[in-house]
């Protein structure tokens, strides 16, 4: 490998990271709060960073610790998290047709890092996918991401054990202030989205007590989708 090409590797990476460092900023808090709350919820240390290394999803993590605290069974679980990120799987269409021309080695790993906010990032930054090294500038930034949120979720867990309860307790309004955050911005782009977020919850509150949480959130969020359907197509025509 001569000169040139270790120079363009090393930009290639400098820049990602600067295009990372909003989101490391970003999931540190969130991490934490989220290691705090599934400590809170029963979880151990390396059952809170195990699920961060394997399924580094903030959403589904916040909502599958709850559900653990809740006691609900494993499928119920397993389903909510899969329908709230069934998302992911045209974040990770979106992202391949722009890297098409890379090989599928390269991919594979960049597409198992895709969040909504690294994959917001990387959507902004088109050109360096025609770039020499491109891919290193992808693979800062979800790298980098994705050990932010490890870490976050790492230390949360130890904090989870030391600091007063009534304070970790008071954390769980991170919950709340994450989804309000997603929401927001929708709702003041395509205002008849609170239609759909009423639905939902309306359909968990009154479900919930005659199947479960578990089932009363997954519910509740079909039925939610289902009524976007009709909702976001009579905005658009």
């Amino acid at each position: 490998m001569d000169y040139e090409e270790k120079e363009e590797k090393k930009m290639q990476i400098r820049d990602g990271f600067v295009a990372g460092s909003p989101i490391v900023i970003g999931y540190l808090p969130i991490a934490i709060a989220y290691g705090v709350l599934a400590k809170q919820a029963g979880l151990s240390l390396g059952e809170i960073t195990g699920m961060s290394l394997l399924v580094f999803a903030g959403a589904a993590q916040f909502m599958g610790a709850g559900m653990i605290g809740l006691g609900v069974s494993a499928m119920e679980i397993i389903i909510a998290t899969f329908v709230l990120n069934f998302r992911h799987f045209v974040m990770s269409l979106s992202f391949i047709n722009q890297i098409k021309h890379y090989s599928l080695k390269v991919k594979f790993p960049l597409a198992l890092g895709l969040t909504d906010e690294t994959f917001s990032v990387s959507s902004i930054y088109r050109k360096q996918v025609n770039q020499s090294y491109g891919y290193y500038f992808y693979g800062t930034i979800f790298l980098t991401s994705y050990l932010s949120w490890v870490f976050g979720s790492f230390l949360g867990g130890i904090l989870g054990e030391i600091i007063p309860e009534a304070l970790s307790q008071s954390m769980g309004v991170a919950l709340y202030a994450m989804f309000i955050a997603l929401l927001v911005p929708s709702v003041r782009k395509q205002k008849r989205i609170i239609w759909i977020s009423a639905t939902a919850m309306v359909s968990n509150f009154l479900l919930s007590p005659e199947i479960g949480q578990g089932w009363g959130i997954v519910v509740g969020t079909l039925v939610g989708g289902l009524i976007g359907v009709f909702v976001l197509e009579e905005e658009n025509a």
